[in-house]
């Protein structure tokens, strides 16, 4: 199995001192190849592990899983290779029902990187997927002082995060402050979809009643991806995009930023936070 870290050789500089040699440990960083029905589907970085919550919360975030048994099965292939290697680096999904159909009109053509998790569609009109689940009928309240809370708790318990300094981490906690799930990786969207993916495993979707607390900026992918979990409260420590604002408004979701102990900004649906 692919580990989630390696170890480098580096040299340690301090200005105007000596250098010293030494290892560090860093994030891995690696390609995989999602593949729907045996066809090539979309390709991203990401740090290995949790690989088939990855591709199950890709898939509910595409829209293409949408019912807890609307992914059949998931299986590692071999690469393409005239060595036919099983790398890890390339799974199988298969679908049952119209999710081939979706699935087959959002096929991405370029890959995906760390930083982008919406590259490759074909259109503008394919960027936005609409949700299967009506967020303003969800009227879960949380107070303030649990929202402060949740960036120093998904802190504490990113392991990873903890021996590289380089990991996004996403965290399901309920309005009481407790962490549910907990996922990391080098792109904030495969985070996400990590910890998404996990709920749908587990048969929890939607995520009625929970939060979404991520360790970057709330951008347009991120508030889409809540919104196709059921997601009704994504809280950031960093800042909204103009266009995440604007779908959270029309999702019906609440849209938190800046949240940095005793302060945040509320941009949408304030009234979930008492």
């Amino acid at each position: 199995m692919t580990k989630p870290t390696q170890r480098r050789r580096i040299e340690r500089v301090r200005v105007a001192a000596s250098r010293v040699i030494g290892r560090d440990t860093l994030a891995a960083e690696e390609p995989l190849e999602i593949r729907v029905d045996g066809e090539q589907f979309a390709v991203t970085m990401r740090t290995p592990g949790h690989d088939f919550e990855l591709v199950a919360g890709f898939l509910v975030s595409e829209g293409i899983a949408v019912g807890s048994n609307d992914i059949a099965a998931m299986r590692y292939c071999t690469d393409d290779t005239p060595l036919s290697e099983n790398t890890l680096n390339v799974i199988d999904a298969g679908i049952r029902g119209t999710g081939s159909v979706r699935a087959a009109a959002r096929r991405r053509h370029i890959y995906t990187s760390s930083s982008c998790g919406i590259c490759g569609l074909d259109s503008i009109q394919a960027v936005e997927t609409a949700t299967p689940y009506d967020l303003c009928a969800d009227r879960t309240t949380v107070r303030e002082e649990i929202v402060s809370t949740l960036p120093a708790l998904l802190r504490e318990s990113q392991e990873l995060f903890e021996t590289t300094g380089g990991l996004h981490a996403a965290g399901i906690f309920s309005t009481d402050g407790t962490l549910e799930a907990i996922r990391e990786d080098v792109g904030r969207h495969n985070a996400v979809d990590k910890v998404i993916g996990h709920a749908y495993s587990e048969g929890r979707l939607p995520l009625s009643g929970h939060i979404l607390q991520v360790s970057g900026r709330a951008s347009f992918e991120l508030v889409q991806k809540a919104a196709m979990a059921g997601i009704p409260i994504l809280a950031a420590v960093s800042a909204p995009s103009s266009l995440a604002v604007d779908l959270a408004e029309r999702a019906g979701m609440t849209l938190v930023g800046f949240s940095r102990g005793a302060t945040f900004n509320i941009y949408t649906h304030g009234d979930r936070i008492v």
